[in-house]
Parts: structure tokens; sequence; C-alpha cells
């Protein structure tokens, strides 16, 4: 049967010798992986161009339950364009963050409000050009919230400890090693404020930058099974020094 969805691009890996396989995180059916043709061209409806990590695509898919991977009838670029193609700096970002989400969002379930919220974030890259150097900060904070994960802010002030492992803010130092000293905590409760609309206004060393980044790795660490090295964060970073 055939459905129609927006769909995000994550990875494309070869599959044997005529096929790639190209893992997706859908509106309609969350993450699916999709088998495609590598000989497939314009008159399939399927153009091995279209799948740039983070792209949005219209789809026409086959999708049967108990299949392990599905077909793609037909797909176009949703967006207007992928400004980040002709951008090394966005087109850097991009991967970094298609990688990050292949590594971190496994659920084969849709999630209405996690598609939009990437949805959104992508339209963001495309048409921002202030405060890039900050978009992955947003991106990894925000996308907490819709892993479930996101600390409990209720206490959150200046002076306290971050327990990481727990997700709360305390007075005491935790009795483990996974925790932010008070200047450290002073630096998060900063960055919890951060948003699209206003990452423009922060600045960091690169020191600082790479010592967030850290720690909210940590952070994703302690509370994502089976986290795994993000293999493009040495590449992202060195865009910023």
């Amino acid at each position: 049967m055939l459905y129609k969805t927006r769909g995000i691009v994550l990875r494309t890996i070869p599959y044997k010798e005529t096929y790639h396989i190209i893992y997706m995180y859908t509106e309609a059916f969350g993450r699916v992986s999709y088998l495609v043709s590598r000989g497939r061209g314009k008159k399939s409806g399927v153009m091995r161009s279209l799948f740039i990590p983070l792209s949005v695509l219209d789809l026409e898919v086959e999708h049967l339950n108990r299949r392990e991977m599905q077909r793609i009838k037909e797909a176009r670029l949703c967006l207007a364009s992928n400004e980040w193609m002709g951008n090394p700096i966005k087109n850097v970002l991009a991967l970094f963050l298609s990688e990050v989400l292949f590594r971190f969002v496994k659920d084969a379930e849709p999630d209405e409000r996690l598609f939009r919220f990437l949805y959104d974030s992508i339209q963001v890259l495309e048409k921002t050009d202030e405060g890039v150097a900050n978009f992955h900060l947003v991106f990894l904070l925000h996308l907490l919230y819709y892993l479930g994960i996101y600390p409990n802010t209720e206490h959150r002030r200046e002076g306290l400890y971050f327990d990481m492992l727990n997700g709360v803010f305390t007075d005491q130092i935790p009795m483990h090693p996974h925790y932010l000293r008070p200047d450290e905590t002073r630096i998060l409760v900063r960055l919890l404020k951060i948003s699209y609309e206003n990452m423009s206004l922060y600045a960091f060393s690169r020191h600082d930058r790479v010592r967030i980044i850290e720690r909210i790795f940590e952070y994703y660490r302690l509370h994502v099974p089976g986290f795994q090295e993000i293999k493009s964060l040495s590449v992202l970073q060195s865009l910023f020094d």
C-alpha cells in the first residue's frame, strides 16, 4: 500500500552492489530504513542526489509493517532549497546533526512534536546566518526535551551543583562523579535560556564551546542507552576556532 509522508534524511549507506539503505525520520512512521536502487534516475521519481543528510523530502512510499526495509516510489525536495549545500559551515552542521539524530533517535513510532521540532530547526538552519556557531548547542539542548530527558529546572539557579545523573540542581555535592561544579552550573543556567531567536547574543571562547559540548554529551551518555561516539564532532569543532 502507498502512503505519502515527509521524511528527514539521517544517513545513506551502500548495500550490496546495487542498492543504498536510506535511514530517515518520517512524519508518518517515525524512523524507517528505505532500500533504494543505485541505478535509478529521474524517470523513477527517486534521485539519489536528494538523499543528502538533513534533507527534507516529500515521499510516496510502500510501507509494510513486517518488512525490515521499506521502498520509496517517489521523492522530491520538500523545502524550496537546501541552502547549506553550498555553505561549508552549514554543511558540516547538517552532517553533525544528522549523525546525532541517527545515533539517538531510534523510535520506530511517529512523534508529531519531534518531527515538527526537527522540521522547524532545519528551516532555521537554512535561513539564518547570525549566531550559526551556536546553532548546534540550541539543537542539542532542545532535543533533550523531545527525548524525554530534559533537566528538571524547577530549582535552577547559580551557586548550585548540577547532578547530571539525576538531572536536578542541588546544593549538595552528589555522591558520584557526574555533576557540574557551581562555576559550570552558572554556564548551564545561562545556556538553558538559549533559543534560535537569541543564539546570536551568546558568545563563547573555543575552550568554553568545546567544554560545553563535552558536558552536553556526557549528559546524553548518562541517559541514552547505547551512546556512541559522534565522529563528526571533531570536524565541527574545528570550524569555530
